[in-house]
């Protein structure tokens, strides 16, 4: 099951986003938001403990303003998941000619006709990319950090922004069970995997592994680039700074979708039956 969202062609910076031939189609999404069939892996991070001085050093680097190119698009990006893109409008070929002979990161921030200034987005590494002819690019791109806008520093022939890195915090709520959580909200992705596939006509198997060995924190972004029908709910998820927070987000939004499923599935069976 893959289910995605056709983006709004109305975007005020007139972006457009395609996929490279032999890459997924877009197609519309007909149940709630939740795509399981994302193959998207993520690097698991393993802090250690560090020294006073180095403890104080990393603080002060995070702290640290840094200059972003920023993207504005339709869509939310979140850390680890894998994003294809094709560029063709003028100003951001000419970020692509400079990105090419810098860091390859730019920065990835949801944008619609509807939405405000969004200030929390997430870096985009281009790890391959193709340039044709005409200058267009396709390019492939990871999600990396995320990082809150503090000041624009550019609007012109795109846009460039100070931003300041985000790092989730110890829960406000004290103690929290992060693998409990975890646990609960991949066995919920796994009852709506089954459903869904019983609703479109497919085996119900059962699905396998949906972690992946992740941590908590990386899978929470994994769950949260599933909801691709829903990108102002992956917006909030995004800009949570609490991973408990967002896994008890995340589990809801599964529990609801279950009960949509559910109810579906009793409908179809009703008819079949009659």
């Amino acid at each position: 099951m893959a289910l995605q969202v056709i983006h709004s062609p109305d975007l005020k910076d007139k972006l457009f986003l395609k996929h490279h031939s032999g890459l997924p189609s877009t197609s519309r999404c007909k149940v709630p938001p939740v795509n399981l069939n994302v193959r998207t892996r993520m690097r698991s991070a393993v802090k250690c403990s560090l020294s006073p001085d180095k403890h104080q050093n990393e603080i002060s680097e995070s702290n640290k303003l840094v200059e972003l190119p920023l993207f504005p698009l339709p869509l939310v990006l979140f850390p680890g998941a894998i994003l294809p893109l094709q560029i063709f409008e003028f100003r951001y070929r000419i970020m692509m000619h400079t990105l090419l002979q810098t860091d390859l990161r730019f920065g990835v921030i949801y944008s619609d006709n509807s939405n405000g200034g969004i200030e929390v987005g997430c870096v985009g590494e281009v790890v391959k990319h193709e340039k044709l002819n005409d200058d267009r690019f396709f390019l492939i791109c990871k999600g990396q950090e995320r990082f809150r806008v503090m000041n624009l520093v550019r609007t012109k022939p795109y846009l460039v922004a100070e931003v300041k890195w985000l790092e989730d915090r110890p829960s406000s709520s004290g103690k929290e069970d992060l693998e409990s959580l975890a646990v609960e909200v991949e066995n919920y992705m796994k009852d709506v995997i089954r459903l869904s596939n019983r609703l479109n006509g497919k085996p119900e198997k059962e699905a396998q592994d949906l972690r992946r060995n992740l941590f908590p924190t990386p899978f929470s972004f994994f769950v949260g680039s599933t909801f691709e029908g829903a990108p102002k709910e992956q917006q909030a998820l995004l800009e949570l700074e609490d991973t408990a927070l967002r896994l008890k987000r995340e589990k809801e939004t599964l529990r609801n979708t279950l009960n949509y499923l559910t109810a579906a599935s009793a409908v179809k069976d009703v008819f079949q039956s009659s």
